[in-house]
């Protein structure tokens, strides 16, 4: 069977952050709830005129260098953060980023889970059309409202990965296990700004659907625990990924201390802890991570966990293919956080009190550090995008 997967991979977050160390003191909370309870350091704010497609597209226009835009047939976008019910916001991306019109668009949701079954959707076209290549984007904002328990997980970021046949990173294996179940869980109506979460619950879903997806792909394929070198969960926080994988040793009757926690799972965190939950786009700003903090991974198989509240679950795996690290985008990623802007306490709030008009009038908005893109104005219930000079 031909090799499928991951060609090019980039992530973009916005470029303003805040220490959760400012947010317990503003709070009045100990700190190590955050920075030991909760695995996170910081969490990423976008400012007004920052959004999914802004983001997408960032990140976007970093995978595709040096990828011809006449062999993107197809545009996947997963989010759980929609800007309109019926267009998709892939049409924006396709429009900034001058994308060929022979190109299938549209966007996926399922919560944070919506990455991988595009992900799984783009394969068997990739195998039949191996000449061809699609760009999928996951890009989301993570909002559970001011003074709320999940306001400390907020972030946000995007994803947005090439996959082609004979990709250049990250091959991945036919096997699978997948699991969905109604629950409630989190969720945001139409209604809400916010997301409603049940965090106990939700928790203890993650893990019990963990072990559901792992056994059923550990049936179909023949490998076990100790076959794959690294892992990488949806990381709603830290903390929960290294449980999680502490968990999944217990299942396989593997005692995991916290030295072989860290070392399969550590430098996949190493992003998540500083920008917070980015919904779709975790895991695989995840699987940047490791890219760029691990060592040589040539040949090493890597074990792939995605969890989307409400639930759908899935565990898969890929092998990492020799001169991956020709094509990555470290340095690129690297010199984006570094040049973060730290904001006060009151600045975070200003941010996230900002409000988008929802009733078809004019707006202009603000400028600030976004990218190559930003929203620049809605007018007459449309959302104007420009280029950044």
């Amino acid at each position: 069977m031909i090799k499928v997967g991951i060609d090019t991979i980039a992530f973009y977050t916005a470029h303003y952050a805040l220490d959760l160390a400012d947010l317990a003191a503003a709070r009045g909370i100990d700190p190590n709830k955050f920075s030991i309870g909760l695995g996170q350091q910081q969490m990423a704010v976008p400012p007004p005129g920052e959004d999914i497609v802004t983001m997408a597209a960032n990140a976007a226009l970093q995978a595709l260098q040096f990828i011809d835009p006449n062999s993107i047939e197809m545009l996947l976008f997963a989010t759980e953060s929609g800007i309109d019910q019926s267009k998709a916001a892939g049409i924006y991306v396709h429009d900034l980023l001058g994308l060929p019109a022979r190109c299938r668009v549209i966007e996926l949701k399922q919560a944070c889970y919506s990455g991988t079954v595009a992900l799984q959707l783009a394969l068997p076209f990739l195998r039949q059309f191996p000449d061809k290549k699609v760009l999928l984007v996951a890009s989301d904002i993570a909002r559970y409202g001011l003074n709320t328990p999940g306001e400390p997980s907020q972030g946000c970021g995007a994803v947005a990965m090439v996959l082609s046949a004979n990709p250049r990173i990250l091959a991945f294996d036919a096997e699978y296990g997948v699991v969905t179940e109604n629950v409630m869980d989190f969720w945001r109506p139409n209604y809400s700004e916010n997301a409603f979460v049940d965090g106990k619950y939700s928790s203890k879903l993650y893990m019990n659907m963990l072990e559901k997806a792992w056994q059923q792909y550990r049936d179909l394929s023949g490998r076990d625990f100790s076959d794959h070198a690294y892992y990488c969960y949806h990381a709603p926080v830290s903390r929960l990924v290294e449980k999680a994988h502490h968990y999944l040793g217990k299942v396989n009757r593997e005692k995991l201390s916290d030295a072989d926690v860290a070392q399969h799972v550590g430098h996949s965190l190493t992003y998540a802890r500083i920008v917070g939950n980015s919904y779709t786009a975790s895991l695989y700003i995840g699987l940047a991570s490791l890219f760029d903090f691990a060592e040589d991974l040539t040949g090493k198989r890597l074990g792939l966990y995605s969890y989307g509240s409400g639930c759908v679950a899935e565990f898969f795996s890929g092998t990492v293919q020799p001169g991956y690290q020709t094509v990555l985008a470290t340095a690129h990623h690297q010199d984006m956080l570094a040049k973060r802007k730290t904001l006060t306490y009151a600045e975070y709030e200003d941010f996230f009190s900002f409000k988008y008009p929802d009733d078809g009038s004019a707006c202009d908005m603000p400028v600030h550090e976004t990218g190559q893109f930003r929203l620049a104005s809605i007018a007459d219930h449309k959302r104007h995008y420009e280029k950044v000079t």
